[in-house]
């Protein structure tokens, strides 16, 4: 897993960010939460996380999105980092899951057929329409085909291999346009976790609702 700071300016708080499988820093570079510093984490082919770092933190905020959630489901517990609140967007600990995340046979079948044109389709369903793809576009992570087909092969051997995450989510953002992860199976995951959700018509990649939860929300606190 590669950890990359954004902001690195000793602040007493910390916003980690997971991001999602294929991504990596380009698209969520310009936010800037205010008084805080700011990790952005990405790359699943392994789970290694250094949390050394992070130890003088007074306050960790946790945001994952897509396989970041899975991701830092698995991670964080372990790490006894003090986490204020951990939120998810449009992902769920369960990544591939009949009734809990993405259906197996889907993630299997977006895994054969990988391609260069599979994946700008899929970058195309992630967005809401023809307007939010341009602008995704414009600053699209530029990681090799090879590198994100290693990864989306380790997140499912990963998966399979590892106990049940116990991570805590202290709320979840489920957006009833998702065309990656089916809304009602994000809404019956976090049902069964007890996890408080806001439902929004985003889609899987919408571009104010990163704005907000990486920048915006920290504004005043």
């Amino acid at each position: 897993m590669k950890q990359i700071y954004l902001i690195n300016e000793h602040h007493p708080r910390l916003l980690l960010f997971f991001t999602g499988w294929a991504a990596d820093e380009t698209p969520f570079r310009p936010y800037r939460p205010q008084g805080m510093d700011y990790i952005i984490c990405y790359d699943y082919r392994t789970l290694d996380f250094n949390a050394t770092p992070l130890y003088n933190y007074t306050e960790v905020h946790v945001v994952g999105w897509s396989m970041g959630v899975w991701a830092a489901s698995h991670v964080l517990p372990a790490t006894g980092l003090n986490l204020v609140s951990c939120i998810a967007l449009n992902g769920t600990p369960y990544p591939i899951d009949e009734r809990r995340g993405i259906p197996p046979d889907i993630y299997q079948g977006t895994f054969d057929g990988l391609t260069g044109a599979s994946i700008h389709k899929f970058l195309r369903r992630m967005c809401a329409d023809s307007t939010a793809f341009r602008q995704f576009l414009e600053r699209t992570p530029r990681r090799p085909l090879d590198e994100i087909r290693d990864e989306l092969a380790c997140i499912a051997r990963l998966n399979a291999a590892l106990p049940a995450p116990s991570l805590t989510w202290t709320e979840a953002v489920v957006g009833r346009n998702d065309r990656i992860i089916p809304p009602v199976n994000q809404l019956n995951a976090w049902h069964e976790l007890g996890t408080p959700v806001l439902e929004t018509d985003d889609a899987h990649y919408q571009e104010p609702l990163f704005k907000y939860h990486l920048q915006y929300r920290w504004t005043n606190d």
